[in-house]
């Protein structure tokens, strides 16, 4: 059997997965739809008018399920808006990971594999939490409120953990691959110190089920991870990256980061 060589010429100067539009389209999107997802979600929690009793009740719980599930009842169709988004943008930035560590993997190959490998696998874990808090929302109509909240409590640390722990181990991925992925992107010029702190910050984000979207560790979170990836998003859409041109010229050295950088 003979091997079918492939001559230089006809190789496709852009020839890597997902491509130019659609890992461009990833970064722009995913994060977009991120951002949206946890803003909808602050604002289903925020704008429900609960008594100060309530928002008592609920601060003495352990976790935010019953504060969540209430603010379903109360504004169902934000709070589904909301978790929908959020799903979504996790779904798309699996796409955007794969393209960002691609990018640092031209001068910082090892550390960009293993953090992008990491953070596309802490990402499934939170559509694990996704099916689980749609689960749970969607008891609501069956068993009413107060019936849904004892059972999630009541099972909370096993639907958290998942089976076998693979969903809460696998979330391990999204804070040290964070930190790798992000290194990598410094180390190869993509991230100046300032997209680096801002990547980091985005990456540190709560995971688990019926979480609550908070003003910091929510909202800007999902602010921040936009003011990162967006840019490259349109910069990758203008064909104006050389690392991802496979039959690209060598570029030249980037100057070394500074500690102020953007």
């Amino acid at each position: 059997m003979s091997l079918i060589n492939i001559a230089p010429a006809s190789v496709h100067h852009n020839a890597w997965f997902p491509g130019r539009f659609l890992g461009g389209g990833a970064l722009v999107l995913g994060p977009l739809l991120w951002f949206a997802g946890l803003t909808l979600r602050h604002l289903a929690v925020s704008t429900a008018e609960f008594t100060p009793e309530q928002r008592a009740h609920f601060a003495t719980q352990p976790f935010a399920a019953p504060e969540q599930l209430a603010a379903y009842t109360v504004n169902p169709g934000l709070a589904t808006a909301g978790y929908a988004c959020y799903t979504a943008g996790a779904i798309v930035l699996c796409l955007a990971i794969v393209v960002l560590a691609r990018v640092a993997a031209a001068r910082s190959p090892w550390l960009a594999r293993l953090g992008g490998a990491m953070v596309v696998v802490g990402l499934f874990s939170r559509l694990y939490w996704a099916g689980v808090d749609e689960t749970a929302l969607r008891l609501i109509g069956t068993l009413g409120l107060e019936r849904t909240t004892e059972i999630v409590m009541n099972l909370y640390v096993d639907i958290s953990y998942g089976p076998w722990r693979v969903p809460v181990s696998a979330a391990f991925g999204l804070y040290i691959g964070t930190l790798l992925l992000g290194l990598a992107a410094f180390r190869s010029g993509t991230f100046g110190t300032g997209r680096l702190v801002l990547f980091l910050f985005s990456g540190w984000m709560w995971t688990g089920v019926l979480k609550r979207s908070e003003l910091i560790d929510g909202v800007l979170s999902g602010a921040a991870l936009c003011l990162v990836l967006v840019p490259l998003g349109i910069k990758l859409l203008r064909d104006a990256m050389p690392e991802l041109r496979t039959q690209a010229q060598p570029a030249g050295d980037r100057a070394s980061s500074r500690v102020l950088s953007w």
